[in-house]
């Protein structure tokens, strides 16, 4: 039997016209011999605009849950990832070439390490793209690191959590994804950083649509208030993990 990569995606109906890019984009990706993907999809909600979207493939399983959000879509989904390891793909997003491959490489080959990211470019509208200043060389992202670098920089890490591969069972011990409306992926990548070692590439691994109806993009995700009020929890959550010393792999420090 081969062993699995769970590839996770929350949907709702606005953002299901992308699926069929996101599938393109998982059937290009080559794997090792004896590895082999399974895309769980999970609807927001329980519509009837989003099952029509699905690709009719054996490899995806399609599941519904009462509306609550990306993070809750996602951990809800954690109960059918029967994998090793658990890849995010959001709905609007695409993989690039060779990105399973390539984090699967970096965890594979040291199991002090618990979660990969990689370089995203923005999708624009008109399809071209966009980089970012400030990516870490290709290598090993010890603990802590993000967390310093995005309670310095304006709450803004220097890796996409849009691009996460984490080992399932950290994932799991963690709690899945933070039960806010926003930031929920964020609150993860730095509790992921806050208890474990961590590993960036340098080459593309995800091209991150940008789009009018998407979540981040509306004014309510970037308002003050409740802005602050997200940020001081994950920031409070990632250093109570870090004074705990609760780590992965067990007994490390």
């Amino acid at each position: 039997m081969n062993r699995r990569i769970i590839v996770i995606t929350a949907v709702h109906a606005p953002s299901a016209r992308f699926l069929a890019d996101a599938y393109r984009s998982l059937r290009e990706q080559e794997l090792p011999a004896g590895w082999e993907w399974h895309w769980l999809i999970q609807e927001d909600g329980t519509t009837d605009r989003v099952a029509p979207l699905v690709p009719d493939d054996d490899r995806i399983t399609f599941k519904q849950g009462r509306p609550g959000g990306p993070g809750v879509a996602r951990t809800l989904a954690l109960a059918h990832a029967d994998g090793e390891y658990i890849k995010i793909l959001d709905a609007d997003d695409q993989l690039a070439p060779g990105a399973l491959a390539r984090d699967l490489a970096a965890l594979e080959a040291d199991r002090s390490i618990g979660w990969a990211t990689s370089r995203a470019l923005d999708l624009l509208p008109d399809g071209t793209t966009a980089g970012f200043p400030g990516d870490p060389e290709t290598g090993p992202i010890e603990r802590g690191h993000v967390l310093d670098h995005w309670a310095s920089h304006d709450y803004r890490a220097q890796v996409h959590p849009a691009t996460l591969f984490v080992r399932r069972e950290l994932l799991v011990a963690l709690g899945g994804w933070m039960a806010l409306p926003a930031s929920e992926d964020t609150g993860l990548l730095l509790a992921l950083d806050s208890t474990s070692r961590g590993w960036f590439t340098s080459e593309v691994g995800l091209l991150y649509r940008k789009w009018e109806g998407q979540m981040t993009g509306q004014v309510a995700h970037a308002g003050t208030a409740e802005r602050a009020d997200r940020m001081a929890v994950v920031e409070a959550r990632a250093r109570a993990l870090g004074r705990f010393r609760w780590s992965y792999p067990a007994g490390q420090r």
